[in-house]
């Protein structure tokens, strides 16, 4: 069988998913060029634990190189793509677009060129809870529509789906996209909140508390969302030819494209999310409280239910769970890549 790719592996849902992947026996191959968005040093971590495994082929690479690009799948001729490399964060945007250009669109249409070329039995790619954007209905549905993106990395997030779409009607190259929402856990990223707050509260450093900490999000785990887009993996996307193209349904399509969220199911505030993390590490926090930052949304909830009925996927791990699992990582390994700013 060919090797599962995974790009950007050495980040914290990819480094999980090639985990998954590497204890299921399949060969994969890791692709990332471990940016520095955020300390590269635990993206260093995450890519050596990965290497001390047999069946993982780290690849250093950029997919803004087009020929470069095209050549690593000439090599390993994958079937199956999980794609999870991007710019990712909201607020970086607001001064530095360039590189949500680069590594999200122009990354995006070489992967999808380099998937057509070799005849990818299915890709798999990261979108985002982003791309609700202006939104207000609750809880939000893949059947919603997504046109109206309230920062440029939703927006960039909407139009990977947009180019799956198109190469899925062309090329008939079955593509599946998945809305992650606010996902955390151990190796998480340093620049969520969950780690954060983790980390300055450690350190009896203040806190800035959004909106009095009644913002709400769906909180995923990580092990929910690697079960769930493993599960979406075995099942690429046919094309349905009774879709109603006088009734267009945002998530399906004549192609074979989806797209499904994948969360916690149970939004929680700020306010509960800093409280447990206070109770797991035995101290209080210093709380700044402060506006909504620009491009954030006051609440995110999943309507999860095309992924449970379609994919069986069901998230297991409740917010007390997952953040006790992650801060005891914390103590264990964490608080080696702070202080996190």
């Amino acid at each position: 069988m060919s090797p599962v790719l995974v790009t950007g592996a050495a980040g914290f849902i990819g480094y999980h998913v090639a985990s998954r992947y590497l204890a299921d026996g399949a060969e994969v191959v890791g692709v990332d060029c471990v940016s520095d968005y955020y300390d590269p040093a635990l993206k260093r971590a995450r890519l050596a634990r990965l290497e001390a495994r047999p069946g993982f082929t780290s690849v250093l690479h950029d997919l803004a190189d087009a020929a470069a690009t095209r050549r690593l799948f000439e090599t390993c001729r994958p079937e199956l793509v999980i794609h999870l490399a991007a710019q990712p964060g909201v607020r970086l945007a607001l001064t530095r677009p360039e590189p949500y250009v680069q590594a999200n669109l122009v990354g995006f249409v070489h992967l999808l060129e380099a998937c057509r070329a070799v005849a990818a039995r299915h890709l798999v790619y990261a979108s985002s809870s982003s791309v609700y954007g202006a939104n207000a209905r609750l809880p939000f549905s893949e059947h919603h529509g997504v046109d109206h993106p309230v920062s440029l990395y939703a927006a960039t997030k909407r139009a990977n789906e947009l180019m799956a779409h198109s190469y899925a009607h062309l090329f008939g190259l079955p593509t599946t996209g998945l809305r992650f929402f606010t996902v955390y856990g151990p190796w998480g990223r340093p620049d969520m909140a969950v780690y954060r707050f983790t980390d300055r509260i450690a350190r009896g450093l203040p806190i800035e508390v959004a909106a009095g900490g009644q913002v709400r999000r769906d909180f995923t785990y990580v092990d929910d969302i690697v079960e769930a887009l493993v599960g979406a993996a075995r099942r690429p996307p046919a094309a349905d030819p009774s879709w109603d193209r006088l009734a267009a349904d945002p998530a399906t399509s004549a192609a074979p494209w989806r797209v499904y969220n994948i969360g916690g199911n149970r939004p929680e505030s700020l306010d509960r999310l800093i409280g447990l993390i206070e109770t797991e590490l035995g101290q209080k926090a210093i709380r700044h409280p402060t506006a909504l930052p620009p491009g954030d949304v006051e609440e995110t909830r999943a309507d999860t239910g095309d992924l449970e009925r379609l994919v069986g996927a069901k998230p297991a791990v409740s917010l007390e769970d997952g953040i006790a699992r992650f801060v005891a990582w914390y103590r264990a390994e964490g608080a080696a890549f702070g202080p996190v700013q």
